[in-house]
């Protein structure tokens, strides 16, 4: 499983995997339950992969910031994304040191602490396969 193939859902929790897309949207099943769901191409879908954190110098593409958490916390699992505000951005400073405090707000760095939990509870712990794909444009 790569990030390629996970997302997030507008309006629904957790994240899903992408199993297979139809005429009207994707099938996808939840990483929380394993319960499959239809999702219309009308939904607001996010892939994993094309998420960026804003630092001050560039956009480091989700996977990097899973290997950072990765390796400050030796493969387990990070701070729960229940903590203080203030907590999650002391633990996001010292994972991201140059991240761009201006727009990425406490909601986002709770939204990757868990995704980055889930994914790390599932067993998805090797962010590393992601690096292929730097050269996005947009």
């Amino acid at each position: 499983m790569s990030l390629e193939k996970i997302l997030s859902i507008s309006g629904k929790p957790g994240l899903y995997e992408l199993k297979t897309q139809t005429r009207t949207g994707l099938l996808a099943e939840s990483l929380l339950d394993g319960k499959k769901i239809t999702v219309s191409a009308r939904q607001n879908v996010s892939l994993l992969s094309e998420i960026a954190i804003y630092t001050l110098t560039e956009e480091v593409p989700l996977h990097k910031v899973f290997s950072k958490i990765s390796e400050k916390e030796n493969g387990g699992e990070a701070i729960s994304h229940k903590s203080g505000k203030d907590e999650l951005e002391e633990y996001f400073f010292n994972v991201l040191p140059d991240y761009d405090e201006d727009r990425v707000y406490p909601s986002d760095i709770k939204k990757v602490l868990q995704w980055y939990n889930l994914l790390n509870r599932k067993g998805f712990t090797d962010f590393s396969e992601e690096e292929e794909d730097t050269s996005e444009e947009e």
